[in-house]
């Protein structure tokens, strides 16, 4: 009777698997698909997309909106404005996020839990539209220039949360094994402290790196000089101006004859998506990959 149920358990565990498997399958997918129908429609005449519509397979491939988005200068520029973002952005955001969340943590500081409110305070009551824009244009007067769109994202109080929750599970042996050897404090972080906090500094970089990447929000309220437009702005006014053309036009297939409208509208979404998406795999392993503390011999 018990080889029966142990038969009847094990058949089930396997049906439950398979049924994990399927449904793992499906959606990844259903999250696939909406990424094949640009790639693949971005490849496709500008005469079939507005006769057919985005399809699986396109029945007419062209190259017209590639040419068309890659002969101008301006996608060469808004790529090293939003590589140059995104390095420096993310470097800085992590480097002051981790100190101050290294800071907070550590059981030296006096009023570590008043900070830690005032941090949650600000991430729940933040200034505000009207306050971040009289800060950044009128006192640091960083308007027309690449600082507008990093010191904002330079600090999160989320991201800067989840560090310290990391930082407080670290056993204070390391750092105080540091101390003995002669390390100060900014040598104990950035030896010792911060290897050991890998896997959570990599995956908030990741998340600042997503923030400065895709980022077009600051580039609106901040830049008028049209050379220093991110990648996400000349997104979106390739498509307002598109959508104009094919407005003023008439109609959208006038329109298409002069300017591959909705192809090139689907090039510069992959041309803006492509780098992130090849460097999520380098730091994908970080998500999953624990990290184990303890064991401390003295």
């Amino acid at each position: 009777m018990n080889y029966s149920r142990h038969v009847r358990a094990t058949a089930g565990d396997r049906v439950e698997i398979l049924a994990m498997q399927i449904f793992v399958v499906l959606f990844a997918f259903l999250c696939f698909m909406p990424f094949w129908m640009v790639v693949v429609n971005s490849f496709a005449s500008e005469r079939v997309l507005s006769q057919d519509g985005y399809r699986l397979w396109p029945s007419e491939f062209s190259l017209e909106a590639y040419k068309y988005m890659l002969s101008g200068l301006q996608i060469y520029r808004s790529y090293g404005v939003t590589i140059f973002v995104t390095v420096v952005g993310t470097t800085i955001a992590l480097m002051s996020t981790a100190m101050y969340a290294y800071f907070i943590s550590s059981p030296k500081i006096k009023h570590r839990q008043l900070l830690s409110f005032l941090t949650f305070f600000i991430m729940v009551f933040g200034p505000g539209l009207v306050g971040s824009y009289i800060l950044i244009a009128n006192w640091l007067h960083l308007k027309d220039s690449l600082w507008a769109l990093i010191l904002p994202y330079a600090f999160n109080p989320f991201f800067a949360l989840i560090m310290i929750t990391f930082f407080r599970g670290i056993p204070k042996e390391y750092s105080e094994a540091a101390t003995i050897d002669g390390a100060n404090d900014f040598s104990a972080f950035f030896r010792v402290i911060l290897p050991i906090a890998k896997p959570a500094a990599a995956s908030v970089g990741l998340l600042y790196a997503l923030y400065y990447w895709n980022d077009w929000w600051l580039a609106l309220l901040y830049i008028d000089n049209d050379k220093l437009y991110p990648l996400q702005m000349l997104l979106r006014q390739v498509m307002s101006q598109v959508n104009l053309g094919a407005y003023i036009q008439g109609s959208q297939t006038n329109y298409a004859q002069a300017v591959p409208g909705l192809g090139l509208q689907l090039v510069v979404v992959c041309l803006t998506i492509g780098p992130i998406i090849l460097a999520y795999p380098r730091v994908q392993r970080y998500f999953v990959k624990g990290i184990a503390v303890g064991g401390i011999k003295g």
